[in-house]
């Protein structure tokens, strides 16, 4: 049975295509830079958004028509990983994600699921061995059901703090019968809504025990995974703990974590958190501990994670920049974490959203790759902070001074005279590359 019977194998046509279902800028086997696109661009579908996601809001019904969908949860299971794989293959993704309640209903206790996931995650494994498609990530749904509602590590109550490590063992379980590249937390209930009834510090050596222990249980079972935190300022928790990168680096450092984890960002939670995702990548890769991303976008004219899927070239070049910068991403990818607009609700829309997101980071990469080559930015820069590279300047960089000679130094030189940004003029050039 064909679930997508109206779509074939998604090709790349070039910008010249007026078929709907094919590539106009995604050319997989095109090389920049030395490799492929398809190996810069590491490609996931987010299972969740694609599979499980109806369509609705907090002021409509659902409205995606999914023919995979039964009235036996487990047969729907089923029916999905056969859709999914169809999809995964048809539209040439080579990675997918998923949370464990997106693949397997939870039923009626905790070793139900347990064994509802091993039913899945087996016909998973065959469908993986016969088209080739990869795991990027896995993650635990910490978050949905009620017994979260004081969140899961952090949770006030050690009974849920149990269940949610019975989880995340699970989880690594599963990530190393698919050979998943990467483990994520994202700490969707992780945060307060109060400071009055929370203590902080407890909450948060909690969530970091919960870190430890799956960091040991994944050597204990030979599992060499990336670990990933997701940031997320807000939503739904008032204030989360991972707020942003720099947080969450923060929170790394302190607990002994930064040797074990990297980050997985997401352009929507930037916005959510204030910052361009540019400047969250920029944090991550200073660090050394740029590991994935999420790739959407969100409007900045409402206040939500609205998971939009990505079509801002500026946006998507600049993120690529920081990527190639960063020397790639892998074992990480780009995970289209993104859902169809509540009005592009056919089966075949699915396909459209996806293409639409992947030629937007094709162009993003080619647009990226001549800033490289042309060295647009490293000039900038180099202009910019020249200063630094003779005299005081290189010795304050290479630690040879010290408050006494600088003062010294500033007493004689006070008549300062600062160089212009040209700011507008570095914006209009960098237009230049993305046509």
């Amino acid at each position: 049975m064909s679930y997508f019977p109206n779509v074939q194998k998604i090709k790349f046509e070039g910008t010249q295509s007026k078929n709907l279902f094919a590539f106009r800028h995604y050319n997989p086997d095109e090389i920049v830079l030395g490799k492929s696109m398809r190996e810069h661009l590491r490609f996931a579908v987010a299972y969740w958004h694609t599979f499980t996601q109806d369509g609705s809001d907090p002021f409509g019904a659902a409205t995606n028509i999914r023919t995979w969908i039964t009235d036996d949860s487990m047969e729907t299971a089923y029916n999905r990983v056969e859709a999914a794989f169809e999809f995964f293959t048809k539209i040439d993704a080579p990675y997918f994600c998923f949370h464990d309640v997106d693949i397997a209903p939870e039923g009626e206790t905790l070793q139900e699921f347990f064994d509802h996931l091993d039913e899945i995650t087996d016909l998973i494994k065959k469908k993986m061995d016969e088209t080739g498609v990869k795991l990027l990530w896995n993650t635990a749904n910490m978050f949905t059901n009620s017994r979260f509602v004081h969140g899961a590590a952090s949770s006030s109550n050690a009974d849920v703090f149990a269940y949610a490590a019975a989880q995340v063992k699970k989880g690594l379980d599963i990530s190393k019968k698919l050979n998943g590249q990467n483990y994520v937390f994202w700490g969707g209930r992780e945060g307060y809504e109060s400071l009055l009834n929370t203590d902080m510090e407890l909450e948060q050596d909690n969530i970091a025990r919960l870190f430890h222990m799956a960091v040991d249980y994944a050597k204990e079972i030979n599992h060499p995974v990336q670990f990933l935190i997701e940031p997320k300022p807000k939503e739904p928790s008032k204030h989360q703990y991972d707020f942003d990168a720099a947080t969450t680096l923060a929170f790394l450092q302190k607990y002994n974590l930064m040797d074990h984890f990297k980050l997985n960002l997401e352009a929507n939670h930037a916005t959510l958190a204030g910052h361009t995702f540019e400047h969250e990548l920029a944090v991550a890769r200073s660090y050394k501990a740029l590991g994935s991303i999420d790739a959407n976008q969100g409007d900045l004219l409402l206040g939500w994670d609205t998971d939009e899927f990505p079509t801002n070239i500026h946006d998507t070049t600049l993120t690529m920049y920081q990527i190639l910068e960063n020397g790639g991403i892998a074992p990480g990818g780009v995970n289209f974490d993104a859902k169809v607009r509540r009005s592009s609700f056919t089966m075949d829309d699915l396909f459209l959203a996806h293409i639409a997101g992947m030629d937007t980071f094709a162009r993003g990469l080619k647009a990226a790759a001549k800033l490289k080559e042309d060295k647009f930015f490293d000039s900038l820069l180099e202009k910019r902070y020249e200063s630094y590279r003779t005299g005081i300047g290189a010795d304050i960089v290479e630690g040879k001074t010290d408050l006494k000679v600088l003062t010294e130094y500033a007493l004689k030189n006070d008549q300062i005279k600062n160089e212009p940004a040209h700011l507008e003029w570095i914006k209009s050039r960098l237009n230049d590359y993305l046509v």
